[in-house]
């Protein structure tokens, strides 16, 4: 059972400006990735197929967070996929990962171009050697919503994101999603897996570029506040 505070208006006070100190186990993942043999396993009428990808995954701190009294510090993602063997996106997805140092509680947020949401919620291993994080369908606080065709054809029942912290100081996932797809009676696990390496460092996050003397303007990316438009 969770209990919180009859005071839910009351924001921390004593909240540090700098996201990249306080991510906790959320700061691995911190930095620009890339990978280059990346494996997607998904249904086709005529069963599964196995597809080989690129990844570029982008994670930057963003401000801290609050809700009333609950604190987050986090990263916003933008994750990209090229299959091998086509020039079109094969895969696009953007979202959070939110970590609250006050509980241990790690969340992803996710949305992809196709109709798609979901919140999963989970704990970093003790160990430090990872993390995950699941949601399922009709959970009341962490769950996933599609649109109405891909609730009909193919009904995602469970999404869960394992990633392991490499010793190299890169990191792998392995992302697993129960389909029901329509016509088919077994469940189907649609299973992507991937080991990313850094290729750029993370920037900070405005209000820890504010506190170290940059203007307001430059450290949110404004380009015509206190000066003329660019043509």
């Amino acid at each position: 059972m969770i209990t919180f505070s009859d005071d839910i208006f009351t924001e921390p006070a004593d909240v540090d400006p700098d996201t990249l100190a306080n991510l906790g186990p959320l700061r691995p993942l911190a930095g620009v990735w890339e990978g280059r043999k990346g494996v997607d396993l998904n249904p086709k009428a005529e069963g599964p197929e196995r597809r080989e990808f690129l990844e570029r995954i982008e994670l930057q701190p963003i401000d801290p967070q609050a809700n009333g009294p609950q604190l987050f510090y986090g990263l916003r993602y933008h994750v990209h996929i090229v299959a091998s063997d086509e020039d079109t996106t094969f895969h696009d997805q953007v979202g959070y990962w939110l970590w609250e140092p006050a509980t241990g509680l790690i969340m992803q947020t996710l949305a992809i171009p196709r109709g798609q949401v979901a919140l999963a919620k989970g704990q970093a291993a003790a160990d430090g050697s990872g993390l995950t994080v699941r949601a399922e369908r009709g959970g009341p606080g962490y769950g996933i919503c599609s649109t109405d065709f891909l609730e009909w054809a193919f009904r995602t029942d469970s999404y869960q994101l394992d990633v392991a912290f490499e010793a190299d100081g890169g990191w792998s996932y392995v992302s697993t999603t129960l389909l029901q797809v329509r016509g088919r009676t077994a469940p189907f696990r649609h299973v992507d897996r991937n080991t990313l390496h850094k290729v750029a460092e993370p920037r900070p996050n405005p209000s820890a570029r504010i506190a170290a003397g940059t203007t307001l303007a430059e450290a949110h990316g404004f380009v015509s506040i206190g000066g003329d438009a660019p043509a």
